[in-house]
């Protein structure tokens, strides 16, 4: 029977979801972890918390080089790949471990490996359409990304209209860059933004109001009732029109 753990730690608040008490242990740790080097960092460079462009880099850290990377690919700045950031690195160290299961969800933006079936519900604020529907994803080859941003709900600062965007990808840092940027730009009836998206990423599903958009390859869709009170909000406060 899986166990479901909520972490806090300032603003990152997750959920876990693993098969072994262990596993929590390490993702815990592992969150913790990359929270503090990315502020280690943002110690050293201030910039790389605010820009909302892509930021060139010098510095050995892997995952302040991988936020940079996918920044750079979806063009906006690094911390619009933040909460996908520490979930990877966090799930990077339960891999190791030899876990097949692992979910971790960083406020909406989703790392995971599994083995079976697992459903990962809609949640689209004031839309008809939030918890009535939920994706079926897996069971996955490796690590893979479910990171969702939105326009209308939570802190975070964006420029579009979207009640959601939920981009999948193997590559979950990724999936959260490019979740900010088709969140500022795609619209109900302008979709030329997902004609750019870069490599690596296997479908989009955009919710505005009663209207959904969809691109590429997304899991199957279910009807579903979503228990509200299972979302996780969170992230590392900044206002660089991530989530």
């Amino acid at each position: 029977m899986p166990v479901r753990y909520h972490f806090e730690l300032h603003e990152t608040i997750a959920t876990i979801v693993a098969d072994r008490n262990e596993d929590i242990r390490m993702a815990c740790q592992g969150l913790a972890d990359a929270r503090h080097e990315i502020e280690r960092y943002i110690l050293v460079d201030p910039f790389f918390r605010t820009s909302f462009d892509p930021l060139v880099v010098t510095t050995t850290s892997p995952i302040i080089n991988r936020m940079a990377d996918a920044a750079e690919k979806a063009g906006v700045g690094p911390m619009a790949a933040v909460a996908g950031a520490v979930a990877t690195f966090a799930l990077q160290d339960v891999i190791k471990q030899g876990s097949e299961f692992c979910l971790i969800d960083n406020g909406g933006d989703i790392a995971l490996i599994t083995d079976r079936e697992v459903t990962i519900g809609l949640f689209a604020g004031e839309s008809p359409l939030s918890g009535k529907y939920a994706f079926l994803v897996g069971p996955t080859s490796g690590m893979y990304g479910v990171c969702t941003s939105s326009a209308t709900v939570g802190p975070s600062i964006s420029l579009g209209t979207a009640d959601s965007v939920t981009v999948f990808s193997p590559d979950p840092i990724l999936a959260d860059a490019v979740a900010t940027a088709v969140c500022n730009d795609l619209t109900p009836d302008d979709h030329r933004c997902l004609e750019r998206l870069p490599e690596g990423i296997d479908g989009v599903f955009a919710v505005f109001g009663d209207k959904s958009v969809m691109w590429g390859e997304i899991p199957k869709i279910i009807p579903t009732t979503v228990d509200e009170s299972l979302i996780t909000a969170g992230g590392i406060s900044s206002p660089a029109g991530h989530k």
